[in-house]
């Protein structure tokens, strides 16, 4: 491997705590392929909970619809871990003043209720709805850093966990029949700003949750028991940058409900 994934990791840690402006980096540190950027993904949050004393508390799963993928100038999905200490109840109130620049993302989380390993293959729809215990409205806390998404390097997002500043859920719920046609409706000060439906991930979010399952199997790891996922935005990313009130809601299924404090 040609990249020194402990001194980008150590790197990564400075620049956050120091609120470094987010620019692409991979290339100049020597992260040759996605393989290497995972590597360095993995010791970065080595570092984050050893300094914190920390646990994860599942993965988050990033550009999952066409509308995404085309707003980040990148063609696959990518996957990042959430650290336990980042999960909020609804309601939470964040300041914008502890992050680079907050990006909010709405989503459907999954709660798993067994352990999914695939055996060699993607796992079907079926076995992933059998591994999936509940549902939720969720919102991803994105902090890109202030970056420019016309120079976005896909090699950079992954090592840098993807971005992830945490998520803020609502109450789970057991899935319904067709998660696929969830519509997602999303209010910003009371007023209706954008809307979507659960297929808009991927088709249906389950098929985010295979994509996991099969790229964490290749890491030699798997989705356990009790594992959240956050299976890909519903919406494009909203970036509030004034104090605000954000509410969204999974028709039938519930919402979550977050104030931005500037």
């Amino acid at each position: 491997m040609a990249a020194n994934v402990n001194q980008i990791a150590q790197m990564l840690i400075d620049e956050h705590r120091r609120g470094v402006k987010y620019r692409p980096f991979a290339a100049a540190c020597g992260i040759a392929d996605v393989a290497e950027a995972y590597a360095v993904q993995r010791e970065y949050v080595r570092l984050l909970l050893a300094a914190h004393g920390g646990e994860t508390a599942g993965y988050k799963i990033g550009l999952t619809t066409k509308r995404m993928q085309a707003m980040c100038n990148i063609d696959s999905p990518v996957a990042g871990v959430i650290l336990k200490d980042r999960v909020h109840a609804s309601g939470v109130r964040l300041p914008l003043s502890v992050y680079g620049r907050v990006g909010l993302e709405f989503e459907i989380a999954v709660r798993i209720g067994r352990d999914l390993r695939p055996n060699g293959q993607t796992p079907t729809l079926a076995e992933v709805a059998d591994a999936v215990e509940a549902v939720a409205p969720a919102v991803e806390i994105i902090d890109d850093r202030g970056a420019d998404y016309r120079e976005l390097d896909a090699l950079s997002l992954i090592a840098d966990n993807a971005w992830n500043g945490g998520i803020v859920l609502g109450p789970f719920v057991r899935p319904p029949p067709d998660l696929a046609a969830a519509e997602a409706v999303v209010s910003l000060n009371s007023t209706i700003i954008d809307r979507g439906f659960g297929r808009d991930v991927l088709g249906h979010p389950f098929h985010s949750v295979a994509w996991l399952a099969t790229h964490l199997a290749g890491a030699g790891t798997a989705l356990h028991a009790g594992d959240i996922v956050m299976t890909g935005s519903l919406v494009t990313t909203k970036f509030p940058d004034k104090s605000s009130a954000y509410r969204y809601e999974l028709i039938g299924l519930g919402a979550v409900e977050l104030a931005i404090e500037a």
